[in-house]
């Protein structure tokens, strides 16, 4: 769905309407985010997918660049986030209020100048949350103009992609699984 605004009009929604009239959307990606996205061509379609990520059978991968290198090799960040609702569309950590997050992490590689890839597997899909799990543990993503030094533009980008998705075919029922490297 486009977002707020005339300059957000032209977005992958937008485009792929035009050639899928009735094209529905499934779930979202935060602009900055590159990577594999599911949509629906019925309503049938739609129900049966979002039943599915609703109740976490979707699995999903993401790989990112973060500034810094966590001394473990992997980990789970749990956090109860919410709306900034004086800051939108930023995220807070807020352990009274806050719904539950949950991500799991492993580092794939190192990197020179103190960057580290990471693979991301989110539990819980709440807004920003991998933005604001990378943040809180002060390994921002690269690129993050929101939760970290959006001023490192060596990459041109925000440094996350959705790499893997796999989930259930709604009409066939056959498990299905996509994979897309990540352009950084």
């Amino acid at each position: 769905m486009p977002g707020k605004g005339p300059d957000k009009a032209d977005c992958l929604y937008s485009r792929l309407l035009a050639e899928y009239p009735g094209l529905r959307v499934v779930h979202r990606l935060d602009q900055a985010t590159s990577g594999l996205m599911v949509w629906a061509l019925t309503r049938e379609a739609q129900s049966h997918l979002g039943r599915q990520f609703e109740t976490r059978q979707v699995k999903k991968s993401y790989q990112a660049l973060i500034s810094g290198c966590p001394e473990k090799e992997s980990g789970e960040i749990r956090l109860k986030q919410r709306l900034d609702v004086e800051n939108r569309p930023l995220q807070i950590v807020d352990p009274e209020l806050g719904k539950e997050s949950i991500t799991h992490w492993q580092i794939l590689e190192r990197l020179p100048g103190g960057i580290s890839r990471i693979q991301l597997n989110p539990h819980t899909g709440r807004t920003h949350q991998l933005r604001l799990h990378m943040a809180h543990i002060n390994t921002p993503i690269i690129g993050d103009r929101l939760y970290g030094n959006g001023s490192d533009t060596s990459y041109g980008r925000m440094c996350l992609h959705a790499c893997a998705l796999s989930f259930t075919h709604p009409v066939e029922g056959t498990p299905l699984a996509f994979h897309s490297l990540p352009p950084f």
